[in-house]
Order: structure tokens, then C-alpha cells, then sequence
């Protein structure tokens, strides 16, 4: 093929209406994410809120992480006439405009709680968009085509990141959160309507009832009702402890009384429930086993509220450990087929465990790293936050897109395993950015001055020594920060077209993909908090050659596996 035909070939694939949609959505996808984690806190900093409860709201992120959960009823029961999973979609990024919305006119100093409401809904809708995004995804998408949908969804995904947790943090400077939050709550609005108007529309099941998810929306009011009046009565009585459990038992009482005479397929809502009450049971267990534990061995300080961090993380971690293979029990136990069935279905692929332990390792040496990239930049190296952040949102920006589209063309030249071994080698490769700045320090390069008017630096300084910034950036942060960006994106779009790989397209395509990037998580979440001690240990400049150490192993399997891998992008294709 001459190169006049391929660059015709790629230009095709990069300006269909699908890519577009993909793109969208991967904007969609990460718009709201900022919004529970980093410009949340900010946010609490601003009105004053003590550090304790600004900790304790970081838990509003959870329902990413349990996504998976929810995710079979979304596969199973689609709304009606917009087609599969665009009805979804807008229910989703609707009620996220509207709690945006909501969310602005709310001040955390006046009603902490109704402002931690808000917090968790958003979490919840973003995180059950996300499951409809990528199930999208992978049943728009051409097999040819899953290396370049993987990179522009990650592309969206960080042009959005960047814009909610960079730009956003310009504009509270100067009109404040609450209206920050409004804009950003016009934009979801404005995606809502464009991803309607884009995405094309996919066919509906063969199972497919309109009649069936009004019957299954009914069921499902009916039990959040019973669960939220019974939270609302008895939570100031009887505290957390006792009410959930009764929550529970009330909403396990309204499926067999009232949803099952409504909905014909309730059994399916009452192992949802009983998987959840799974999950509470394996919860309470591990945290009641800690706290036996401290009481007999006598520590005072052992609970879930420990001024020491690494002991509320081992009741987080034990709590979640336990949680999980509790739910997955109840589900068994209770018939749960909507989870169940793509459970088994992935199971009988051949190697099914060592793609699960690839998933696991392959993101590890950026989530070693990763978690504490801002602490070494701020406090290890002493830059400031100000200028930590416009590297990242202008030179980070300009690295995202730039690899975005080289990662989305090498995609479709290089195939499956190679982008994966190639775009894996570079992610290791990226942490020495990191671990120079550590060994030569700040200015080794020397930095270079952005001609900004003083009216701009202004937005920067805000009247604050500690943040101010004259417009300069050190040259190696710079080439640090775009080379993780610019290799950070091209390793996860290579993950994300490995997940795509693995996931069939059909019904079950969201729990199957949900059940699997929840996975990817587990580096992050297990692997990453341990990051702090290690630094306390051997110093950075050896925790950075130790975090490219762990990203071999994940090399190495992807390595024994390069026949099974090739296999499984030849059987898509």
C-alpha cells in the first residue's frame, strides 16, 4: 500500500461520525471526575472546610470502583426509541448537567451534608456513564478500527480531565466555585444534546421491551423509596450500624411484595439487592474482625477513624478485600444471571486468568509512581503549585493530544500486541523525566518565560506569595510532565484496546468491560498507597528507579504471552 493510500486509510478511520461519537464520549467520560476528586477539594479549602471532613468526602469516589455492580442492569434493560445505549447516555449526562446545576447554588460551609449529597450523586451518574461510554465503545467500533477508538476515547477523556481540573481552577479564581460549577454543568448539558445529535444509533436487542424497562423503572422507584425512608427514619435512632442492614432487609421486602407483582423478571433486582447486602455483610465482617484485633491486642489507636493513615488504609483495604468476594458469593447464591453469565462467559476464554494478571500489571509502574507525582514536584522538589499546574494544562495539554493521534495511527499499523509492548516499554521509559529532576534538582536546564500580560499573571498570583508565578517554567519539569503525558496516554489507550479485545460485543458488553477496567483499578488502589512509605524509606531518586522496576514484570508476561495476544486480535478481526 503506497503511503498516498494509507494516509487516505487513517484519515477515513480518524474522521468518521463514529470516531467523532467516541471521541464526545470520552469527553463526557472525564468531565465529572475532577469534580469528586481535586477541584472538590479545592473547592472545600476555599469555604473553610476542616481537614478532616474534606478526608472523609474523598470517599464520594466509590462508585467507581463499584460500577461493575450496576452495570448488568444496564445491559439488560435498555430505555426505549433512541436506541441501545444512547437512551443511557442521556438519562446519565442529563442528570449530571442537573446536579451540576443544583451543585452550584449549594455552599459547603452553609450545608456540608446536602453539598456531600450532591457530591455522591455526581459520582454515581459519572461513574454509570462511564459504564455506558464503554460499552458504546466497543460495540460501535469496527475490530480494525478498536486501537484508534481506544486512543481518542483516552484523548477525550484528557482534554476533559485537563479542562475540569485545570481550567476550572482558573476560572474559580476569578468567579468563584459556584459559578465554575454552573458552566461546567451548561457544558455536560451541551454534550448531552451533541452526543444525541452524533452518536449513531445502534440497534436494540432482540430481548428489548419498551414496556419492560417502564416496568423495571417503576420496580426500581419502588425500592429506592423503601430503602431512602427507611435510611430517613431510622438513621438518627439507631445509627449506620443497625439501619443499613434494615434498609436493606425493607428493600429485599418491597421486591417480594410489591416489585415482583409489577415486573416480571423482579428475581433479577433481587439478586442485585442480595448482592449488595453481600457486599455490606463482607464489609462489617472485616471491619469488626480489625477492631477484635486491636481490642485483644490492646492498641488504642486501631479503628477506622486512626489519626494513623496507614491504619485507617488497612480497614479500607480489608473492608474492600472481603467486600467484593462477599457480593460475588451473594449473587451465586442468589441467581444473580445477569452478573453471573458474563462472568462464566469470560472464564471459558482460554487464558482468561494470566489477560487478568496482564490487566493488573501493565499500568502498575504509573500507579507506583503516578500517586505521588504532585507531592514530589511540590514539596521534594519545590516548585510551585501554580507552576506545577500550567505545565501540565499547557505543555501537558499540547503532550495529550500529540499522543493521542500518534498513538491512534501506530495503532492501526503496529496491531494489538505491538502497541501494547511498544507503548508499554515507553511507560517506563517516562519516569525518568522524574527521576532526573530528583538526581539534578530544580533549574538543571534551566526555565523559560512565557510572555503573559500582567493581567493573566494576576489570575496566577491571587494576592497569595505561596502560589504566585512570573510567567517562567523549568525546561526539564516541562519535558518530564509531556513525556508522561505523552507516553501515559499511549500506554492506556493500548490497555483500553486490550480490554476492547476481551469484551464481546452483544448484551453483556458493559458488565464484561466494567468487570475489567474495575480490575486495571486495582494497581491504583492497592499498589499506589504505599508509594509515601517507600519514599520515607529510600528517597526519591531510588523510588523512581524502583517504580521503573516494577513496570517489568508486566513486560515480561505480555512478553510469554505475545501468541495468545496476537490470537485474540486475530480472532476480532
Amino acid at each position: 500500500m503506497s503511503f498516498s493510500d494509507r494516509f487516505k486509510t487513517y484519515l477515513s478511520v480518524f474522521t468518521s461520525r463514529r470516531m467523532a461519537a467516541i471521541l464526545l464520549l470520552g469527553f463526557a467520560s472525564g468531565l465529572p471526575l475532577a469534580l469528586t476528586g481535586q477541584a472538590m477539594q479545592s473547592w472545600l479549602t476555599a469555604d473553610n472546610i476542616d481537614i478532616k471532613t474534606i478526608g472523609l468526602l474523598a470517599l464520594v469516589g466509590l462508585p467507581y470502583t463499584y460500577k461493575f455492580l450496576w452495570a448488568p442492569l444496564m445491559d439488560r434493560f435498555e430505555p426505549p426509541l433512541l436506541g441501545r445505549r444512547k437512551g443511557w447516555l442521556l438519562i446519565t449526562q442529563s442528570a449530571l448537567a442537573l446536579l451540576l446545576f443544583f451543585m452550584a447554588g449549594v455552599s459547603p460551609a452553609g450545608n456540608i451534608a446536602l453539598f456531600a449529597l450532591c457530591a455522591v450523586g455526581v459520582a454515581f451518574f459519572s461513574a454509570s456513564q462511564d459504564v455506558v461510554v464503554d460499552a458504546y465503545r466497543v460495540d460501535v467500533t469496527e475490530d480494525a478500527e478498536r486501537g484508534v477508538a481506544a486512543a481518542l476515547g483516552v484523548l477525550g477523556y484528557r482534554i476533559a480531565m485537563l479542562t475540569s481540573g485545570g481550567l476550572a481552577f482558573l476560572l474559580a479564581e476569578i468567579i468563584g466555585w459556584g459559578q465554575t460549577c454552573a458552566l461546567l454543568g451548561g457544558l455536560m448539558a451541551g454534550v448531552a444534546v451533541l452526543t444525541q445529535l452524533i452518536a449513531p444509533k445502534l440497534p436494540f436487542h432482540e430481548r428489548h421491551s419498551s414496556g419492560e424497562f417502564l416496568r423495571f423503572a417503576l420496580a426500581l422507584l419502588l425500592i429506592a423509596g423503601s430503602v431512602g425512608l427507611t435510611l430517613w427514619l431510622l438513621l438518627p435512632l439507631l445509627g449506620q450500624a443497625w439501619a443499613i442492614p434494615l434498609a436493606l432487609l425493607a428493600a429485599v421486602a418491597c421486591t417480594w411484595l410489591v416489585a415482583a407483582r409489577v415486573f416480571g423478571e423482579w428475581r433479577q433486582l433481587a439478586g442485585f439487592i442480595a448482592m449488595l447486602a453481600g457486599a455490606w455483610l463482607g464489609y462489617l465482617l472485616a471491619q469488626q474482625a480489625l477492631l477484635l484485633l486491636g481490642y485483644l491486642a490492646g492498641w488504642s489507636d486501631f479503628s477506622p477513624d486512626s489519626k494513623n493513615n496507614w491504619v485507617g488504609l488497612l480497614f479500607v483495604m480489608c473492608e474492600l478485600a472481603l467486600a467484593i468476594p462477599c457480593a460475588l458469593k451473594a449473587a451465586r447464591l442468589a441467581r444473580f444471571e445477569l452478573l453471573l453469565a458474563p462472568m462464566q462467559q469470560y472464564f471459558r476464554m482460554e487464558n482468561a486468568w494470566a489477560f487478568l494478571l496482564l490487566i493488573i500489571l501493565y499500568k502498575l509502574c504509573d500507579a507506583f509512581a503516578g500517586v505521588l507525582s504532585v507531592t514530589f514536584l511540590q514539596k521534594g522538589i519545590g516548585f510551585s503549585m501554580a507552576e506545577i499546574g500550567v505545565v501540565n494544562k499547557v505543555v501537558g495539554m499540547i503532550a495529550t493530544i500529540l499522543g493521542g493521534i500518534v498513538g491512534g495511527v501506530l495503532m492501526l499499523r503496529l496491531r494489538l500486541y505491538k502497541s501494547l509492548l511498544l507503548f508499554g516499554i515507553l511507560q517506563v521509559i517516562s519516569n525518568l523525566g522524574f527521576w532526573a529532576l530528583a538526581v539534578f534538582g530544580k533549574g538543571a536546564l534551566g526555565s523559560l518565560h512565557l510572555p503573559l500580560s500582567p493581567e493573566t499573571l494576576r489570575v496566577f498570583m491571587n494576592g497569595k506569595t505561596i502560589t504566585a508565578w512570573d510567567g517562567g517554567f523549568d525546561i526539564l519539569l516541562a519535558g518530564a510532565m509531556s513525556i508522561d503525558n505523552f507516553a501515559g496516554g499511549m500506554g492506556t489507550a493500548a490497555l483500553v484496546a486490550f480490554l476492547m479485545a476481551l469484551c464481546k460485543r452483544g448484551e453483556a458488553s458493559a458488565t464484561h468491560y466494567a468487570m475489567l477496567s474495575a480490575l486495571a483499578a486495582v494497581g491504583r488502589i492497592y499498589v499506589g498507597p504505599s508509594s509515601g512509605y517507600l519514599v520515607e524509606q529510600v528517597g526519591w531518586v531510588h523510588f523512581f528507579e524502583i517504580s521503573m522496576l516494577v513496570g517489568l514484570p508486566g513486560l515480561l508476561l505480555l512478553w510469554r504471552l505475545k501468541d495468545k495476544v496476537m490470537r485474540l486480535d486475530q480472532a476480532n478481526t
